[in-house]
């Protein structure tokens, strides 16, 4: 019998098994998988040899056997457990995972970075207050009329609305990802309620508690000073003829995939968090009900969609939102934090319009590209995308968390030709992208430590002044292995995202920070728990 030559891959799969084994059997250090995908390694330059911004932490994590770095996976899982760290997946609670290898990155690329999402979120704080005022885009053709008003998430309300400050983005979530040659390009803006930050915090939390030996080599930009910096914002957002603003966040409830999120950030701001039924409207002014009576209201840092947030101006039988709210708003007696009308912003059809709104609006050229991607009202491009469907990436404009994706490559051809249909119906829906193979980063997983894809989402703050980002972000893990959306409601997980500290170049100290350090105080946020259902 002839038996032929195994592929590339098996032969690799191979290797890597009988590597594993000698490590259990010999007690070896931690074996780190080969990555045979095209994709940019993040931690390797080649097989075996660590890139020099990781050559401690892989020295680090050698002195580790697998069965402790295992051990010490599942004390993080227990953790988020007992902290009620959790997300909805397949209808159930789960710890949200989080990979015990973290991600970093150093400090020259992440100062081009939060310049490049600093500039972005300019550009789009212009491009909202321009569709929702004058239209001057729409009179230089910087994009058509129809592109804008056919938004899923074009919002008429919003009109008239303008806050004190000109802050519609209060908080952004940038996603960007690195290409195959290494460069950080923009796969989607998130203006609207990005979500996610709460795991940023967490998972430096429980890192430090399980791996204080891994930060010991290496000076790691904090992540808490978040809700300092938010609170900050959101006062600085107030109406102007208010010295001591309420602020407050609007939850959805309990049932929220992210209510974690929303306890988390009332409490480390020392605000209230309250529901649509502990807020009332009168006379165009916004009050919360307390056990001490009603007490004005400034500014809500919201985390309930416009479809549900005023049952007066969008959804009548919305029955989490409060009735009349968009009325305070307009009248000036109360801040929406992220505006109304964010979401045309969001729209990925508007995405692939962004880079000529940084140099319409702020004559200067993108700092991070967009990834390639095809406007298919077109009629020429569509032909041409329908052509090699099986070669792009589509997606609806106005998708979230992975929904509707459709990775051409992997796609077999039922999906391909229910996807073709639908963009033939309705191009307007859908735009087209060059398939980008996501940066691999080395990944616990069940068979050992493998090469997974990833990506990064950076939260910025903007409080009118000055746009600060977070440094470190959410960096986002697809598990399953060759898979290429990493969302946690497609099982995604997170690693911990280390921003390491260069005193050649230091970060740019925030308005906050210096304010801080000239006081000579941390911030200590107030604990009032006087909503009137109790302490939330």
């Amino acid at each position: 019998m002839v038996v032929g030559r195994p592929s590339r891959r098996e032969f690799t799969s191979r290797q890597q098994k009988v590597r594993r084994a000698m490590a259990s059997v010999t007690q070896m250090s931690m074996v780190f998988d080969d990555d045979s995908s095209a994709a940019w390694n993040e931690m390797f330059s080649a097989p075996g040899s660590p890139r020099p911004i990781y050559e401690r932490l892989f020295a680090e994590l050698n002195r580790y056997q697998p069965a402790e770095l295992r051990q010490r996976s599942e004390q993080l899982s227990h953790t988020f457990s007992e902290r009620g760290v959790t997300f909805a997946h397949s209808g159930e609670e789960r710890p949200f995972p989080l990979d015990v290898v973290p991600r970093l990155i150093g400090a020259m690329e992440w100062d081009l970075l939060s310049r490049g999402v600093g500039q972005r979120v300019h550009a789009l704080e212009a491009f909202l207050a321009d569709i929702y005022g004058d239209g001057r885009l729409f009179a230089e053709h910087v994009i058509p009329r129809s592109v804008v008003t056919s938004s899923p998430h074009f919002c008429r309300p919003a009109f008239a609305v303008d806050p004190p400050n000109g802050v519609r983005i209060t908080v952004a979530g940038i996603d960007l990802v690195r290409d195959e040659v290494g460069n950080f390009r923009v796969l989607e803006d998130n203006v609207r309620i990005p979500s996610g930050v709460s795991y940023v915090i967490e998972n430096r939390r429980a890192m430090t508690q399980t791996f204080a030996s891994l930060f010991s080599d290496h000076r790691v930009h904090p992540v808490d000073s978040y809700p300092a910096h938010l609170f900050a914002a959101l006062r600085a957002a107030a109406p102007p003829n208010v010295s001591d603003p309420v602020v407050v966040v609007l939850s959805p409830g309990v049932h929220n995939a992210a209510y974690f999120e929303h306890v988390l950030l009332a409490r480390m701001m020392g605000v209230e968090l309250v529901e649509g039924r502990d807020l009332l409207c009168r006379s165009n002014h916004a009050y919360m009900r307390t056990t001490n009576g009603e007490r004005p209201v400034h500014v809500i840092y919201r985390r309930v969609d416009d479809d549900w947030l005023d049952p007066l101006q969008f959804r009548p039988d919305s029955i989490i939102g409060v009735a009349g709210l968009v009325n305070c708003a307009r009248a000036g007696n109360v801040v929406i934090s992220n505006g109304i009308g964010n979401g045309v912003a969001d729209d990925k059809l508007v995405y692939t319009y962004v880079p000529e709104f940084i140099r319409f609006y702020l004559n200067e050229e993108p700092l991070i590209e967009n990834v390639e991607t095809f406007r298919l009202e077109d009629d020429d491009v569509r032909d041409e995308v329908l052509r090699s469907l099986a070669s792009y990436v589509v997606k609806p404009v106005d998708g979230s968390g992975g929904k509707g994706i459709i990775i051409g490559p992997q796609a077999d051809e039922k999906t391909l030709v229910k996807a073709a249909e639908a963009i033939a119906a309705a191009p307007r829906n859908w735009i087209a992208q060059r398939p980008v193979m996501l940066s691999t980063h080395p990944t616990l997983v069940e068979d050992g430590v493998s090469p997974r894809h990833i990506d990064l989402r950076p939260f910025a703050i903007n409080d009118g002044e000055e746009v600060w980002v977070l440094p470190g972000g959410l960096t986002r893990v697809a598990l399953g292995e060759g898979e290429l959306v990493v969302n946690s409601s497609r099982g995604g997980g997170s690693k911990d995202t280390w921003v390491l500290n260069d005193e050649s170049m230091p970060l740019r100290e925030s308005r906050v920070a210096t304010a801080q350090r000239q006081r000579n105080v941390s911030f200590s946020p107030r604990q009032d728990g006087n909503v009137g259902r109790g302490d939330q």
